[in-house]
């Protein structure tokens, strides 16, 4: 699997799993510095995830509303989902409405769980992170947390997190995958449909999957 495609998909819909989809068994990786208490929210939040998504791995197989409720708690839990779909929308979103700005994010999440949210059970090891320090963003909007994907037989990825503290919790609001920004991905992607319709209308085809939100190629055999 691409690892863009799953850091992408991961952190528009899925949090912080970006390793749960990596088929390859994770070396034992060192610490370079103590973890700061943003940086073990992602930490966290990806064990935790790993571990569910292979304890309940059957589970989820049979009941993909499960799996799907599974996420949305997790989203809700580290995601600041609507705060990065205003900045997808960008310009098109100036002045609208947070009912809008939500139906947006979540319809946006749930065509991306509906294409690839069944790639999540394809887990193979449990790869792991190298946590390599945190940095101040500029105009204080949060934190900017460095790690790398460790997988065996693979130089490790660089995989960066965009942070800010939400009512005393550290929330991700952008990853970014070898230098990629998801939100500047999809920032691109719906420039042109919002430049012909309303937020409203993007999201309905969103919803209804006459539109895609598309973190690059399909997984085979979808």
């Amino acid at each position: 699997m691409n690892v863009k495609l799953l850091g992408a998909v991961l952190a528009s819909a899925l949090l912080a799993s970006t390793p749960a989809l990596v088929s390859a068994q994770a070396r034992p990786a060192a610490t370079a510095a103590q973890p700061s208490p943003a940086a073990r929210t992602v930490l966290d939040s990806s064990t935790r995830i790993i571990d569910t998504l292979q304890s309940r791995r059957s589970e989820f197989r049979s009941n993909p509303a499960a799996l799907r409720s599974f996420i949305d708690g997790e989203l809700s839990r580290g995601f600041d989902r609507d705060y990065a779909a205003r900045l997808v929308l960008g310009v098109h979103g100036r002045g609208a409405s947070d009912e809008d700005v939500k139906l947006f994010a979540d319809a946006m999440a749930d065509n991306l769980m509906s294409r690839y949210g069944s790639t999540l059970l394809d887990i193979q090891g449990k790869p792991s992170f190298r946590y390599k320090g945190e940095t101040a963003l500029p105009g204080n909007r949060g934190v900017k947390v460095t790690t790398e994907l460790v997988r065996s037989g693979s130089e490790p990825t660089p995989v960066e997190y965009l942070m800010r503290n939400v009512g005393g919790q550290w929330k991700i609001f952008d990853v970014m995958i070898e230098g990629i920004s998801y939100v500047q991905t999809f920032k691109n992607q719906f420039d042109a449909p919002l430049r012909q319709k309303s937020i409203r209308q993007v999201a309905t085809e969103l919803r209804s999957g006459s539109i895609q939100a598309n973190a690059g190629p399909a997984p085979r055999g979808k």
